[in-house]
């Protein structure tokens, strides 16, 4: 399945994705702010392609123009605060930081949150981000979701992390579309 913004296209990850995996992943801009550590090698980003890049609904961020992944994006199981009984999804994303400030990842959020609305029938989609990082905020911000809590989360990286959660409802966006 693929998926289509304006300049990206969204498409499952192949093994041939790894080099242009690691070259954003390996960024210490990029993996840290995220909760997780940059990518050591080629092979280890082939190995997160075919481990944690193959669930569904976990997408290549690949430029149109010029056919390249430069981030990755999807849905996981949400972390807190959704509702037991309603059907929901945690969106998280990566970009290149070669491609930041660009209005991408908004672009690429829209199309999730229309894709799991519209096509997964999710009645409820999070997003957090951990405190210090701006960059996810704004994306956040940008796309519509409301602010819910904050809430003190471990990583490999910080023992005790504030993290931001926000969510939007299905008839919330249907509102705002």
């Amino acid at each position: 399945m693929e998926l289509e913004t304006q300049r990206t296209t969204l498409r499952p990850f192949a093994d041939s994705d790894a080099a242009e995996l690691y070259e954003y992943a390996r960024d210490p801009r990029v993996g840290p702010i995220a909760g997780w550590k940059p990518h050591e090698s080629v092979e280890e980003s082939r190995e997160i392609i075919r481990t944690v890049f193959a669930v569904p609904n976990t997408f290549a961020v690949v430029e149109r123009e010029t056919g390249r992944v430069i981030g990755s994006a999807g849905f996981v199981q949400p972390r807190s605060g959704s509702r037991p009984e309603a059907k929901a999804a945690e969106i998280g994303y990566a970009l290149h930081p070669g491609w930041w400030g660009r209005g991408l990842m908004p672009e690429v959020v829209e199309e999730l949150l229309r894709f799991g609305f519209t096509q997964l029938e999710l009645e409820e989609i999070w997003c957090t981000h951990y405190q210090e990082n701006s960059q996810s905020r704004r994306v956040i911000e940008k796309t519509g979701f409301t602010y819910a809590f904050t809430e003190r989360l471990s990583d490999e990286f910080f023992p005790d992390r504030p993290t931001c959660f926000y969510f939007m409802t299905r008839d919330q966006w249907e509102r705002d579309k």
